[in-house]
Order: structure tokens, then sequence, then C-alpha cells
């Protein structure tokens, strides 16, 4: 919402700088907790951890243990940058027969055709198996330092605490409470009265709302291991509450799933290396638009971009997510199908610790609340993924059982001379992408600085015409070609046009270390370690 007593456009952030370790995250509080990981002796991937099931408390309409993502992982001096997948697979017995066209066109995130109830996209029909905790635990059996229950801990107490109310959570809720409503454990937690909470109406600490049996299961967690979440008494009351609801997640379908370390695949733009996901996420994609660039941007000339680098951004995006589109989705063996040439709601956290040790992780429970089911017995609010999937038969990314569906996430480490320099990522649907590919350019192209970078303002290409920030110039929307429809739009808290990013770099040669968080989320910041 527009404040009357703000200029338009006038979010301004200062970057954080620090010798030691630095946390970003779209919640301070959470990065909070990751940098007191960092002071207790933890490297980047114990503070990502920690950070990741902290916000999953303080903003669970982002993510959750309920939901997936992938994160990146750059040792210093290490040879490759790692990726560890936890995206969400749709269930087993999942029937692409349960969910019929009903004609029209969702525009929830995706311009899929809509489905009948929107089953797709909210309920126990719209949920697929969660990879969250499975994947720190790989994460954290491959990387970390610290004990398991340590990172765990601080979201434990969070959720034992609640969750404070104040207006941002308010407005959080009050966007998704008609569906909330639908699901009666999502109801009497976040509608009590059946409505949104109030903030407090004088000074003071702010209510807070009881997160059900949330602690309960992340100290469950913290003392049995990662795993108890797929095969133990967690398990199996997701699978008996699923059940009740009608939903397919099963205990065979927790039981099998496997979050995994890959080699991430590396490209190239100009004198820096680029490392993101591969396979079904926005990686390919982003690789696909840097090669666009490098060809459309070879004049480069001042300290920010002018005309003719957005109109390069259009097009280079434009093309990408219309190969991406019409051409990527899972070959049916776990493998991407995408173009040969390319080899939501959700959250980013960006890491860097004082060796040099770089993490850029993104979760999402995919819409915000993801399901709007909400289990009672857990406290679990469960992802909607099964959205991601094209509901219309016969294409590369339409929904069948085990399957994994096309992702938006594309968390990023860029590395000079080997060595990592800067991690980044956002969250925003679509629009992802769109955001990492300009600032990755405003750094690389016009020698900006983080704080430069965030900043700037960015156009939205992604897939459906663009977008052009209010603070650019009449002469940047001349430059865009004219077959791409073009609009204008607010950098603002609601509604969200502009995807939402965090980043963290370092000085080549071990110099300081530096934090940017999203310049409009109220929220948002970079912690350094105490």
């Amino acid at each position: 919402m527009l404040d009357p007593y703000r200029p338009e456009g006038s979010f301004v952030k200062k970057a954080v700088a620090a010798e030691g370790g630095i946390v970003t995250s779209q919640s301070l509080a959470a990065a909070k907790i990751g940098a007191t990981v960092l002071a207790d002796g933890g490297n980047a991937v114990d503070a990502a951890i920690a950070t990741s099931f902290a916000v999953g408390v303080l903003e669970p309409w982002m993510s959750g243990i309920g939901g997936g993502g992938y994160m990146l992982v750059a040792m210093a001096g290490a040879p490759e940058v790692q990726c560890v997948e936890f995206g969400m697979i749709a269930p087993k017995t999942l029937d692409p027969a349960d969910y019929p066209l009903a004609g029209g066109t969702t525009q929830a995130l995706f311009e899929w055709p809509s489905v009948k109830g929107d089953r797709n996209i909210k309920g126990p029909l719209s949920v697929a198996v969660p990879g969250t905790v499975d994947g720190m635990r790989v994460a954290h059996e491959t990387f970390a330092t610290l004990p398991w229950a340590r990172l765990l801990e601080p979201a434990a107490a969070l959720a034992q605490a609640g969750l404070p109310v104040d207006w941002y959570t308010v407005l959080s809720i009050a966007v998704a409470a008609r569906e909330l409503s639908e699901n009666a454990g999502a109801r009497k937690i976040y509608l009590p009265g059946g409505l949104p909470p109030a903030p407090a109406a004088a000074e003071g600490p702010p209510p807070r709302l009881a997160l059900g049996k949330l602690d309960i299961t992340l100290r469950r967690l913290a003392k049995a291991g990662a795993r108890e979440f797929y095969e133990g008494e967690t398990a199996r009351a997701i699978a008996a509450e699923m059940q009740r609801l009608g939903g397919k997640l099963s205990a065979a379908d927790l039981a099998d799933y496997r979050a995994r370390v890959v080699p991430a695949p590396a490209s190239s733009y100009r004198e820096v290396e680029v490392f993101a996901p591969g396979g079904l996420t926005a990686g390919p994609t982003l690789a696909r638009t840097l090669e666009f660039l490098t060809a459309d941007m070879e004049e480069r000339s001042g300290r920010a971009p002018g005309p003719d680098a957005y109109r390069a951004y259009a097009s280079a995006l434009d093309r990408a997510y219309r190969e991406r589109l019409q051409t990527m989705g899972d070959a049916g063996d776990g493998t991407a199908r995408n173009n040969p040439a390319s080899a939501s709601c959700t959250t980013h956290i960006s890491v860097v610790d004082r060796q040099g040790n770089m993490v850029a992780l993104t979760q999402t429970l995919l819409s915000r609340f993801g399901s709007k089911v909400l289990l009672e017995d857990s406290g679990v609010m469960l992802n909607n993924g099964i959205m991601w999937f094209d509901p219309t038969p016969g294409r590369p990314n339409s929904m069948a059982p085990g399957k994994r569906p096309l992702s938006n996430m594309v968390p990023t480490i860029l590395r000079k001379s080997g060595q990592p320099w800067a991690a980044l990522g956002a969250s925003g649907g679509r629009r992802i992408l769109p955001a990492v590919a300009q600032i990755l350019s405003f750094l690389v192209d016009f020698g900006m600085d983080l704080e430069a970078a965030f900043h700037c303002p960015r156009l939205d290409a992604s897939g459906a015409g663009v977008t052009l920030d209010n603070r650019l110039s009449p002469e940047i929307k001349a430059a865009i070609d004219p077959a791409l429809a073009v609009r204008r739009g607010t950098l603002d808290v609601h509604p969200v046009l502009f995807a939402s990013p965090n980043a963290v770099m370092r000085e080549p040669g071990g110099g300081l270390n530096r934090g940017m968080a999203d310049i409009a989320s109220p929220w948002s910041g970079a912690a350094a370690e105490p």
C-alpha cells in the first residue's frame, strides 16, 4: 500500500558490511538467528539451515516445512558449486482425471487452464510431497558443522511463542482469508473469530497467534532427526490427516522421498562464472537469458542501464520464457525435458561466512499459504505444488503420478577467479528470473555495488508482456519492442509486481562481506555476525 507521505518509489535501504559473516532474508528476525549461528562457530550452511526453519515460522505464508526448494552451496576453494535439490513431487496415486478443465484461465501465478473447483490450486488435492526437511537434512550431513538440534531450536522456540501480529502479518493473512477459511486447521489458527487478527491498538508488544502443534513437531524433528518427518510419528500423522481430508499424499510418498546433492550447472557471463540449479528450475532459463544478453549488450557504457539495456533485458527474457513454457517438463524418469539449447510466494536466503563460503537458498509453499491446508495434528501448512503442473494433458509439464513439476526458483552463485563472489536469489514466482538476471547484469555490466543494484529500477518480463517500474523513463518504454505489451507498475508492498531479491557479496581477495535485502519488503534485512 502506498504511504501518502512517501513519494512513490522512494524505498531506501542500506547495505550491511562486515568482516564477519552476513545473512540476508525476507525476515530480518530470521536473518539474525542465522547470524547468531555464525557467531557460535557455524558455517554458511549451518546459518542457512537455522534461518530456513526460522523463516518458515515467521513468514508461514511464504515457506515452511511443508514446502520444497533448492540450495546452492559454494565452499571457498572447492572446485564445484553444489546444489541440494529438495523440490516437490506429485504423489504416486495422483490421477489427472481428478483435475477436469473448467474452461477459462487461472491468473494465480500461471496462466494455466482453470480446473474445476481450483482443486489443483487449493485444498488437499493440490498438495505435492514436501521436500524441505529432507533437503535440510542432506545439506546438514554434507556441509554443516553444528548439531542438527542446535539449528532447529530457535524455530521451535519461535513457534512456541506464537506469530507476532503487526500490520504486515494482518495484510498477509487478509489477502488469503477467503481460502484459509475453507480449511478447519487454517481457519482456527489464522482467522480467530472468523476474521483476520488485528494488531495492537496501542503501544506495547504485538499480540501473538498460537501456531498449534508446530513447536511440538519441530522439537520432535530436532530430537529424532529429519527422517522422522518422512518415516516416524510426524509422517504417520500427516498421512492419516491427508487421507481424512481426501488428499493423495500418503505414508509411502513420504517414506520414499529423498533430497539429493548434485553439482550445480555452470555457465558464464562476461568474466563471471554463473551457477544455478538445473533440470526443472529456472536455472536453464537464466543461462539462456544470459546467452541472449551476451550478444545483445556488447556495447556497454556508463554506470547505469539506459534504454538500450532495458530493451535488451525485455527481449532476452521474453525469448527465454517462450522457450521455457513451450518446451520444459519432466521427461518421466526424473530428468528434465527441455530445448537442447538450454543446458510465487516464496522466500530467499543468502549467506556468506567469514571464510568466504556462500549459500543461496530458495524455498516455497508456492502460493500464499500454499494449499491453505494446515494439518491440526502436526501444525504443518502444506504446499500446493500441483499448481506448478500444466493441467492440460499431453504437454511437457502436464501432471502425472510421481512427476516433478516445473519450478520458478533460481538461487544463484557467482564466482570470480574460482572463488565465491556473490549469492543471490528472490521470491515472486515467475518474476524471480527477471529480477536475478537484471541484478546480475547491474553488478557485472555496470559495476554497481549491491546497494546501487538493489535500488536500480527493474522491468518484469516473465511470459505475459512487460511491466515497467514507474521510475523508468518514457524513453525506456519507447525503446522496448512494440510487439511486447508494456504496462506500468509501482514497486510497493502490495500488490507485489516485482520480485523480492536478497543477496550477499564478498570482495575479491577476502575483503569485506556485504549483504542487501529487498528494499520494498518491510520485514527484510541483512544481519551481520555479532
